[in-house]
């Protein structure tokens, strides 16, 4: 730990911007989701707390990765070790230049069912021949967030034998198969997009590797099961539908959230009312320590998808928030009085 507090910091001292990108290789050894969230959470927050403080923030990421380079964690990250510069190599990838090429949507969609799919090593070398093919990182990121999604959108819910406090069967909220997979997809998309061409590449080819070993590594039906809404509401009156929309959180009813944010889509009505609403319980409910960090995954995802998909992800960000609802944030009503609201 010493040592590598000691490389850190000296890497940092000479180039904050070089630093990020010494500290992606050591990332890009695992697929954990905390091992991946913190470094770009940690990044993001320099627009807060100022660049002065990047080797304050990051070196928790430092921290964290050695901390947890035990044999057992040896042996889960083996096959990630194995893959990821065996692709960098066959497909020369360190040495391209990234690619530029906007492809149509329907590729995207096609892309995203296809990791969705397929087995962590397809996926992989499907991601890393993409970007060989010269499509643009930004929209291999998108297609490999959607796949992530439908693993929100078709979960069946815990089942009995993986629940806890907090957390009964039925529920798709904390540290469930989907939101894993959805906050993991969005730090390696943007730390794609901040970093130098070999770690855009290999962020871009561990993200959709991930996607796919998530589908399988806790079990799940995936493929088959129906994703959301499984359902069609109809409402013309927006107010209305967002009434029934909180009525629905309230209600823990996962189905009939998902089923109104649908139907405002297909009205045609703005999304940010539905954003709002949310937001107040991304604050006040626990959501097993997941819920403001989803909910900011979904803002990031939804802004940066196209108009044909973005929706999906509103979708999702609903039905989590109707399983999560009922378990007060700690702290959150002290909050409120000392904040007079």
């Amino acid at each position: 730990m010493a040592a590598a507090e000691r490389t850190f910091a000296s890497i940092a001292a000479e180039n904050r911007t070089a630093a990020f990108d010494h500290l992606l290789t050591m990332v890009h050894d695992s697929i954990d989701v905390h091992r991946i969230v913190l470094p770009y959470r940690a990044r993001d927050m320099l627009e807060l707390a100022g660049p002065e403080h990047a080797h304050t923030l990051l070196r928790q990421s430092v921290r964290f990765c050695v901390k947890g380079e035990s044999p057992r964690m040896a042996e889960w990250s083996a096959p990630v070790r194995k893959i990821l510069p065996k692709l960098l190599d066959q497909y020369k990838l360190p040495g391209k230049g990234l690619g530029t090429r906007q492809p149509d949507d329907a590729w995207i969609d096609a892309t995203s069912q296809s990791i969705f799919k397929s087995t962590a090593e397809q996926a992989g070398e499907l991601a890393a021949a993409a970007l060989a093919e010269g499509i643009a990182p930004d929209a291999l990121g998108e297609a490999i967030s959607l796949a992530a999604n439908q693993l929100v959108l078709r979960d069946n819910g815990r089942p009995q034998n993986q629940t806890g406090p907090g957390k009964p069967a039925g529920s798709v909220h904390g540290d469930s198969i989907g939101v894993h997979a959805c906050d993991s997809a969005n730090a390696w998309r943007r730390m794609a997009t901040v970093s130098n061409p070999r770690n855009t590449a290999a962020c871009l080819i561990l993200a959709a590797y991930q996607v796919a070993h998530d589908r399988v590594s806790r079990g799940g039906d995936f493929l088959n099961w129906e994703p959301y809404p499984r359902m069609k509401l109809t409402r013309k009156d927006y107010a209305s539908v967002l009434g029934l929309l909180e009525e629905s959180i309230r209600g823990n009813n996962q189905a009939d959230a998902s089923a109104w944010v649908a139907c405002a889509q297909e009205l045609g009505h703005e999304p940010r009312p539905i954003f709002g609403l949310l937001l107040r319980y991304a604050i006040s409910e626990d959501g097993a320590l997941h819920a403001e960090k989803y909910y900011r995954t979904v803002c990031e995802e939804f802004a940066a998808t196209r108009p044909a998909f973005r929706w999906r992800q509103l979708i999702a960000l609903a039905r989590v928030t109707a399983s999560e609802f009922g378990r007060p944030a700690e702290g959150y009503p002290e909050a409120c009085e000392l904040l007079k609201v």
